[in-house]
């Protein structure tokens, strides 16, 4: 009996002892994330700091930025907003319509005002070439009867695009990839009630897509100008309807979570009116309220940067207030 309680130990130690060592080599090949301070942005206020090509083997690397307020202080802790497209969030001199989100003046000014508690962004940047395949929200397909999936693939591979679809791996890569390194890199709070996801059209359905994926990792999310219609804008298209079956399928729990939509009617934003009365049907169906539910409708705004600029401080004071 003895030898059997020794031979057991000895088991048991080099186990330990094989998992530290698994443990030091998954360490030792992370690979390394060189962050630079971009002293070239043209900001209002705080500082940005940017990986060139943060590493994830979920998706093609890109740029992420994380901005900074001023006098951030690691004695503090602060709530994460990450966002999409990050490339349009801070500095419209560098932008390909020469537009932004003014992230950091309002955010700066709803802090200021003790509005909000104390919050970081990190903009991670969209490949204009794949953005769609990043966005879409990937289980949707799934709501399509067979039919119908075969000739949107069709229709997609027609044209010369691609359907490879990669929106369940780039949240893979938010959740396990880019949200462990914020968390350990920055002083910040990691729950779910202080981390929240925002983006505009295509980024609207991926920010409401990551928290009816993962309800346990954000607390809500800021849905812009959301692109219910899935792709382009056609007759007869049977994306809308695949989305909100998934969504009425995996709404998150309303009791412990915020969720703001909001559209114009001008340019791309024309499309969006008629899909509103169905939205708060799928939310209030499921038990939410003016409290935790938003679908604001802005008349004469377009689908641009300038539009969303003008009202991103209500979904960011809805999601972050104290």
């Amino acid at each position: 009996m003895k030898n059997i309680l020794f031979l057991f130990s000895i088991l048991l130690l080099i186990s330990c002892q094989k998992s530290k060592q698994e443990e030091k080599n998954e360490v030792q090949h992370q690979p390394k994330i060189e962050a630079k301070v971009l002293d070239s942005a043209n900001l209002s206020s705080g500082k940005l700091v940017r990986i060139s090509a943060f590493p994830s083997k979920k998706i093609t690397p890109r740029p992420v930025d994380v901005w900074l307020p001023e006098n951030y202080s690691s004695v503090k802790k602060y709530a994460v907003l990450y966002m999409h497209d990050g490339q349009m969030l801070f500095d419209a001199t560098t932008t390909w319509n020469k537009q932004e989100w003014m992230i950091d003046e309002v955010a700066s000014k709803l802090m200021e005002e003790n509005r909000v508690r104390d919050f970081i962004v990190v903009g991670i940047h969209n490949i204009p070439e794949i953005r769609w395949q990043d966005l879409f929200p990937e289980k949707a397909m799934d709501y399509l009867n067979k039919v119908d999936k075969e000739a949107v693939y069709k229709e997609a591979l027609d044209n010369n695009f691609s359907t490879n679809l990669k929106g369940d791996a780039y949240l893979q890569f938010l959740v396990h990839e880019l949200k462990p390194y914020v968390d350990k890199t920055y002083s910040v709070l990691t729950s779910k009630e202080n981390t929240f996801v925002a983006g505009s059209s295509m980024g609207g359905l991926m920010s409401m897509y990551a928290v009816a994926e993962y309800p346990t990792i954000f607390g809500g999310a800021a849905c812009i100008s959301t692109h219910w219609v899935g792709a382009a804008p056609k007759e007869d298209n049977k994306l809308p309807a695949a989305i909100f079956d998934y969504l009425a399928a995996n709404l998150p729990d309303a009791q412990t979570h915020k969720m703001y939509f909001d559209y114009g009617n001008k340019t791309l934003d024309a499309y969006y009116p008629k899909y509103a009365p169905k939205v708060d049907a799928i939310f209030m169906n499921g038990g939410y309220s003016a409290k935790n539910y938003k679908n604001l409708f802005f008349e004469g705004t377009d689908h641009s940067e300038k539009s969303w600029q003008a009202r991103i401080d209500i979904p960011i004071t809805f999601l972050l207030k104290k």
